[in-house]
């Protein structure tokens, strides 16, 4: 499917960022205006805010229409303060998958309302203060709902809750990740027998169940994948409407769609691929939307949750480091630099997976035109497959180039590796305007300080336990 959306834009600010980053002269442990790659900072991260803000602006655009839609977006793709909370300024929601992820979502500014609570594995605790606080949650089990159960008895809550369905309709082309496969860690199989029936009657059984939740995969899943899982539990919904209806048909409800109407919101997940192959931003949201309209018409008929992540900002962040040595070895260049495995975990260890572009400039910041030759390029990691590329033509890289790795605003920020106690590495926004290029700070590089206070106790020494705040 071709794009009618392209990234010149996000390309021309990207090189300008670049170019300025190049050219700083402040000195080193000064507080400068402009990052700068030097010793102390070898690699950093960049995010273009205003592509932040199209892409948001392009989802928010496709699902508009008559029916109730949150975006809420996933935090385990960008657990940065800064730029959670200018979604939760435009009136987005936040997918959180851990007590860490829930504590972020509410210092961000989220109202509880418009947090969606999916972790698979919910302690009894965590469930706990999800209802106190009034979050959307989404049971991944039978043995969760009935732990829910033993919580909301004798009381209520204001927190809208759904079941994860598996539709186990396949595998995408990243086994990793595809969420819908006959035997996936995640939610109840709607294909396994007996089960299509069991899920009718837990929501028959419990009016406070009133959204259901599907999310077939992320990278490397088709629309048409997608659509069928969303598909799958739209007909369930309506199921449960027209059983419910049947079961108790004076019942009234909040909305008023309907006098026996249960299920009224459908959460369809994230998934939507990236193109980590060139700058076009392929497939759209737009396009997204008319697959879900041609092939589940049914689903604008309730309102609706998304949980985007790598579409919203895959596109806006790139890894910046320089070229320290250079060699070649058994015919093949190799560029060693200070991004690898620390802030591409994914890409270092499975490279087919997950492939990623290599933008090569001088060291003045201009693009590097030179022969094309046979290149690794390898990451500060002790370990041989601490690679971001390998064996990939690229122009002869020297010491001093540097090195833009693109596509990489979700996730490799977010799930730093610590391995040779390798710093997380500071992340800086920019907006390229007509007088320049303004640089702010989302995140600051991981100190020597905080290096060592994660490295355990100063010495071995007696258990005692440490009482949390907020503990009685």
């Amino acid at each position: 499917m071709r794009s009618s959306q392209s990234g010149p834009s996000v390309q021309v600010s990207r090189d300008r960022a670049i170019k300025e980053v190049a050219n700083s002269t402040e000195p080193i442990g000064t507080e400068s205006p402009t990052p700068r790659l030097d010793d102390e900072t070898p690699v950093i991260g960049l995010i273009d805010l205003a592509q932040v803000e199209t892409a948001y602006e392009r989802l928010t655009s496709a699902f508009a229409g008559d029916n109730d839609v949150l975006h809420a977006v996933a935090c385990k793709a960008v657990p940065l303060q800064p730029l959670l909370r200018y979604y939760a300024e435009a009136g987005a929601g936040c997918e959180v998958a851990s007590p860490g992820e829930l504590e972020l979502a509410l210092t961000a500014g989220f109202a509880p309302e418009n947090i969606v609570f999916d972790s698979p594995a919910k302690t009894l605790s965590e469930l706990k203060r999800a209802v106190d606080l009034g979050v959307s949650m989404n049971i991944d089990n039978f043995s969760e709902l009935e732990r829910l159960d033993a919580l909301l008895e004798g009381r209520t809550t204001s927190a809208r809750v759904g079941i994860r369905i598996n539709p186990q309709s396949g595998t995408g082309t990243i086994g990793a990740l595809s969420t819908a496969t006959q035997t996936s860690k995640f939610g109840i199989g709607l294909a396994d027998p007996g089960t299509r029936e069991a899920l009718i009657e837990a929501y028959l059984a419990r009016p406070w169940l009133n959204q259901i939740h599907v999310h077939s995969g992320s990278q490397g899943i088709s629309l048409d994948q997608a659509a069928a899982g969303v598909q799958a539990v739209v007909e369930l919904a309506q199921d449960v409407n027209a059983r419910a209806a049947q079961w108790n048909p004076e019942s009234p409800q909040a909305d008023g769609r309907s006098s026996a109407r249960q299920v009224t919101r459908i959460d369809i997940g994230g998934g939507l691929p990236v193109n980590f192959a060139g700058e076009d931003i392929t497939p759209t949201f737009a396009e997204y939307r008319a697959v879900l309209e041609t092939q589940v018409p049914g689903l604008f008929d309730f309102d609706i949750i998304t949980e985007f992540g790598r579409a919203l900002l895959a596109k806006a962040g790139t890894i910046l480091t320089h070229v320290e040595y250079a060699k070649t070895t058994g015919g093949r260049r190799i560029a060693m630099t200070h991004a690898g495995v620390q802030v591409a975990t994914r890409t270092a260890y499975a490279p087919t997976d997950w492939p990623l572009r290599i933008l090569p400039f001088n060291p003045d910041g201009s693009p590097k035109s030179a022969e094309a030759v046979p290149t690794d390029v390898a990451g500060p990691a002790c370990f041989a497959g601490d690679l971001l590329a390998r064996d990939r033509m690229l122009p002869r890289l020297d010491a001093g180039d540097i090195v833009a790795v693109p596509d990489t605003g979700a996730y490799y920020f977010s799930n730093p590796f610590s391995y040779n106690l390798l710093p997380r590495v500071p992340v800086f926004g920019y907006r390229a305007k007509q007088e320049g290029v303004e640089f702010s700070v989302i995140r600051r590089g991981q100190s020597r300080e905080e290096i060592l206070a994660e490295a355990g106790e100063p010495e071995i020494a007696p258990y005692r336990p440490v009482q949390s705040e907020g503990d009685s």
